[in-house]
């Protein structure tokens, strides 16, 4: 009101028509109304840009953090591509708000990988329309070209092999000559080797249950039973069984070995419900020569009977953590030497310092960190030159470290999470400093749980396994597969070869169907020669 006298008295100063001055004012209040609308409205777009801004932000640190039990990182989220999704999404969003300022400078990314030289290209030549130039009428000269890739990909695609036999008959002898066919993991069968191998790569590395295989393949037109799907898989199974029981004779040659377990829940038929089992893992050392292996042991409980059974015999150091189940390996004389794993140790300080910034646990992690230093030094010495290099630096570190453990725990009252996670390193400090004496010991047992954790997370999808009997077979095709990928082999394409190969392969001959790289085959053929 105040707004519409003041612009009466103002207008007071032209000659205007008492009916003009009051149009003239609704027409200025009603401008002045709009500009206000409209700064109120540029106001709210200005806080949302804000806080997407700010959001942004938030998951850009998250997203490309340091991926490691750092100080100043949370925990990660499993789900991390979700991340990306959700940046990809607010940069989106915050290019469409029609805010009056200056278009940004978009964010500089990296450059785009090349796509790999063995995928099949299939060409597309875009030809102008004319070859005579649309200025002049002259014939146009090619001086180039401009040359883009895009990758694509097909669903699963099903075919027929289809098996021809001639039959040939002697007039003379009456007989009837026809070449047989070539022997399969499943006589008679309809599957192939490919189609079996695609079958377990789905259940046993993609964790998809045959359910949905056969989803999969109806959307094509294929009809796959779950019983047929479930006979194939138990052949399976039986046919790769003495490449498995090799690997484990393979593994056992090692005189380090890290050692790991994972719970999984199993189903017990008849009553629905389900119980606790557990996959045992046990991890050849990098440090020695030789392929990689992984072979992992299906049981039906934590018992250490279990670790005691599959080493029966062995003899080397093994890295575990503190779990008592594998004490008494320890206490046979003459048998296995304890390894500490440091990244459980360091665990325990991450967490304290997770929960109350604790200043004790931040000196233990700077001190465990110059050990991990020292290794990411020492990665791709000899074993001499990292025997030395530990004995030069790391030595000095844990003897510094366990002199501070000492007097720090003397001031730290007992019971707190400081002194438990300080007790849990001096308790195991021998076994924790056993490797830098020498230069084939790892530090930690993190190569076993790395091999695991995707088979942990593959829980998520198939929940529990059917029986005791399912857990075993799962366990061997996962040694299998889980050695392809540790040796750099694509694990569907070695299983389809070793499926195709296995029915009239001799027995004398197993080693070279082992999924190791063909010189690490050779080198073992010749060891054995």
């Amino acid at each position: 009101m105040k707004t519409h006298v003041k612009q009466s008295i103002e207008l007071d100063h032209l000659n205007l028509a008492p009916e003009a001055k009051v149009e003239v004012s609704n027409l200025i209040q009603t401008l002045l109304d709009e500009t206000k609308k409209q700064a109120n409205e540029l106001k709210l777009l200005e806080g949302k840009n804000q806080a997407l801004t700010l959001e942004l932000a938030h998951l850009r640190r998250i997203r490309y953090g340091v991926k490691s039990e750092a100080l100043s990182q949370p925990q990660l989220s499993l789900f991390e591509e979700d991340w990306q999704t959700d940046i990809s999404a607010i940069e989106a969003e915050i290019e469409q708000l029609p805010l009056p300022v200056p278009q940004r400078t978009k964010r500089a990314r990296a450059g785009r990988q090349p796509l790999p030289d063995h995928l099949p290209r299939i060409e597309h030549r875009h030809e102008p329309q004319s070859c005579q130039c649309k200025q002049c009428g002259s014939e146009l000269v090619k001086i180039g070209e401009d040359v883009t890739e895009q990758l694509d990909v097909k669903p699963a695609e099903f075919f027929v092999h289809r098996h021809i036999r001639p039959q040939y008959a002697c007039r003379c002898c009456e007989t009837v000559v026809a070449e047989p066919v070539p022997p399969a993991v499943i006589d008679g069968g309809m599957a192939a080797p490919g189609l079996l191998a695609w079958i377990a790569i789905a259940k046993y590395l993609d964790h998809l249950p045959l359910y949905r295989i056969a989803q999969i393949a109806a959307r094509e037109g294929v009809t796959l039973s779950l019983s047929t799907l479930a006979e194939w898989i138990g052949r399976i199974g039986v046919a790769l069984q003495p490449l498995v029981d090799r690997l484990t004779l393979h593994l056992l040659q090692g005189r380090v070995l890290h050692a790991d377990e994972t719970p999984v829940a199993q189903l017990n038929p008849g009553n629905g419900k389900t119980q606790r089992a557990y996959l045992w893992a046990y991890r050849s050392n990098d440090f020695e020569s030789g392929p990689r292996i992984i072979v992992f042991d299906y049981q039906t409980s934590r018992s250490g009977k279990h670790a005691r059974d599959f080493l029966d015999g062995w003899q080397g150091h093994l890295v575990v953590d503190d779990y008592a189940g594998y004490k008494s390996l320890f206490t046979l004389v003459g048998n296995c030497t304890e390894l500490g794993c440091w990244a459980h140790a360091r665990r325990k300080f991450f967490d304290l310092h997770q929960a109350n910034a604790s200043t004790v646990a931040f000196e233990a992690l700077q001190r465990i960190g110059k050990l991990y230093a020292v290794e990411a030094e020492s990665k791709h010495l000899s074993t001499e030159a990292r025997q030395q290099l530990r004995a030069e630096k790391s030595l000095p570190i844990l003897q510094s470290l366990h002199d501070w453990l000492l007097q720090t725990r003397f001031h730290t009252a007992d019971g707190g999470g400081t002194a438990k996670a300080i007790d849990y390193t001096l308790k195991r400090w021998q076994s924790l400093i056993r490797y830098a004496g020498s230069g084939h010991l790892p530090i930690d047992n993190n190569p076993v749980e790395n091999t695991i954790r995707p088979i942990a997370l593959g829980k998520k999808n198939w929940l529990f396994t059917g029986s005791e009997r399912a857990g075993k077979r799962a366990a061997a095709i996962q040694t299998l597969l889980g050695t392809a990928k540790l040796n750099g082999l694509n694990p569907a394409q070695w299983l389809a070869g070793t499926l195709e190969k296995l029915p009239a392969w001799s027995n004398s001959r197993i080693d070279e169907l082992l999924p190791f790289a063909p010189e690490a085959i050779e080198a073992l053929l010749k060891e054995c020669g």
